[in-house]
């Protein structure tokens, strides 16, 4: 489950859904490699500040539900993800080494989005939307905005 990350000036709650092709869109996620994905995320996530929410291996891809902070660019959260996860796999089952003729793990492409922890965008936009109002001063906030509605004739 997502959490709010503190840190001295800042928190946060950062949640992202990244898809990432094995090379060639090969498949080479059986339960042995999967499981040797999952020990590894488990170290990434001691070493950095990245949480792996869920991960789910399809035959091909893999898809991470993780969470991260500001500091981290989500290109720097792949790059990690992959070439970690890269070196570990083929070190710690090998037969992928040699399934993928010995070159790389990843595919050059990925998927990134950010995930919202409390609903929609639309939920969130009406949320802000009505920061510092309340019920009467909405009303005259209403009318103000109509007066930068109208036009001069």
């Amino acid at each position: 489950m997502s959490r709010y990350v503190h840190k001295s000036h800042n928190v946060s709650v950062l949640i992202y859904h990244m898809v990432s092709p094995a090379k060639y869109r090969r498949v080479v996620f059986d339960t042995e490699v999967d499981a040797v994905l999952r020990k590894v995320c488990l170290g990434i996530e001691k070493r950095y500040e990245i949480e792996f929410l869920e991960i789910g291996t399809d035959r091909d891809h893999v898809h991470f539900l993780l969470q991260s902070v500001p500091s981290y660019s989500p290109t720097k959260i792949v790059r990690t993800i992959k070439s970690i996860t890269a070196r570990e796999v083929f070190r710690r089952a090998p037969k992928v080494k040699r399934q993928l003729w010995g070159g790389e793990f990843w595919g050059k492409g990925y998927f990134i989005t950010t995930v919202g922890r409390h609903g929609s965008e639309e939920v969130i936009r009406r949320y802000v939307e009505k920061q510092g109002r309340s019920g009467e001063y909405e009303t005259l906030h209403q009318n103000q905005m109509g007066l930068f509605d109208q036009t001069d004739d």
